[in-house]
């Protein structure tokens, strides 16, 4: 991993700091710290990022026969449920479930409305800046930060945090969390989604760097859903105990089997609620942002994530183009700008479900976008 450190700025720290580096608290395993964007900064923003939605309401839609959105809209002027700051009556019931790589939380007897507030206040309380809020989706993501936890807890880094320069240290990985909030059957269920990027050198010069996509790290995911539980009100004894009874390896159908491609569609060997709940996280992880729901009609309404280097002027090819599928130099087999795209969810037989993906008419994308995001998706539901 690579620290980086202005030599002209330690030269000052030492002549401030003097003898003044011993002790400091231990390490932690997370740390995180978000930063405020810079004009002319070389990180560019994710694809999927959108500009702030905050909205003075928590009203979260319930499930039924409407969109998410429009559920939303009928309950314009209901007073909200969740109190103020983040405060919220302990919760005596949380579990987290678990299928393949992925993990997301329960909470029982707890709508999306009352949890919203708790769940903005954890994040920010985590170290990371809220960066789009949109309650009446349930949907939220945090801007990019530092977990500095990671850096070396050295005489240099002392130096600098006891002169207010230990933000000049860093490491060259950043991670951002996508949220999202859905009532269940008698509760709420919470889904964390981790994205993570890393600064490599381009040439072997090491002169110039670039922001790359790393894996999403589900480890990172299950310690976030835990702390959470902490958060909601239940004992760290009983947070670490759901955390290991979820990542115990669990009697599933062979990998191979588990989701497969046949006929343009994706079929996944779940009963439709947990295919539900585990396309809803798997899109978020290959870059389709969901913009509505209507869980009655296993409908999610998608879109492609948009490259927001190309308005800075920078060339498409940087951080995220990796999980840009969907575009290409020579616009092959690509999507139009802004085209509405649905995912389609059904139960075909028990424990089996169908994914499709179609555009706003319902048509079946069979191309080459369509067989590239529905083997992007067969990856994440492995």
């Amino acid at each position: 991993m690579n620290y980086r450190v202005p030599f002209a700025i330690l030269l000052t720290a030492g002549a401030l700091t003097g003898c003044s580096l011993m002790g400091g608290s231990a390490d932690k395993k997370l740390d995180y710290r978000s930063f405020e964007p810079k004009t002319g900064n070389n990180l560019e923003v994710p694809p999927d990022l959108t500009a702030p939605q905050i909205q003075n309401k928590y009203a979260i839609p319930s499930t039924g026969p409407a969109t998410a959105s429009a559920q939303a809209q009928a309950q314009t002027g209901q007073p909200a449920v969740a109190t103020s700051g983040g405060v919220l009556a302990p919760v005596q019931d949380a579990h987290i479930e678990r299928a393949g790589s992925q993990r997301w939380l329960v909470v029982d007897n707890r709508s999306p409305a009352e949890l919203w507030p708790v769940l903005k206040a954890f994040w920010q309380d985590s170290g990371f800046v809220i960066k789009t809020e949109e309650p009446d989706l349930g949907i939220l993501e945090t801007d990019w930060a530092e977990n500095r936890a990671k850096l070396p807890n050295d005489m240099l880094r002392k130096l600098l945090e006891t002169t207010g320069l230990g933000g000049i240290y860093s490491t060259a990985e950043r991670d951002k969390f996508r949220i999202r909030l859905e009532k269940g059957q008698n509760g709420t269920e919470v889904y964390f989604t981790h994205r993570g990027m890393a600064e490599v050198y381009v040439d072997e010069k090491k002169d110039e760097t670039r922001w790359q996509p790393r894996p999403a790290d589900p480890e990172l995911e299950a310690e976030f859903l835990s702390r959470f539980m902490v958060r909601l009100g239940l004992t760290e004894e009983k947070a670490k105990a759901q955390a290991k009874a979820a990542a115990a390896p669990a009697a599933t159908a062979p990998v191979a089997a588990r989701a497969r491609l046949t006929d343009g569609a994706l079929e996944v060997s779940d009963n439709f609620d947990r295919a539900w709940r585990r396309v809803g996280l798997a899109l978020d992880r290959v870059g389709l942002v969901v913009t509505d729901r209507d869980r009655s009609a296993g409908t999610y309404y998608v879109k492609p994530a948009e490259n927001e280097a190309t308005e800075t002027g920078k060339k498409p090819g940087g951080f995220w183009s990796g999980l840009a599928f969907w575009r290409s130099d020579k616009n092959e087999a690509g999507v139009p700008k802004g085209q509405d795209l649905r995912v389609q969810v059904k139960e075909t037989a028990p424990g089996t479900s169908r994914v499709v993906l179609t555009d706003a008419q319902g048509r079946p994308l069979q191309d080459g976008f369509g067989r590239t995001a529905l083997s992007r998706l067969q990856t994440e539901l492995q």
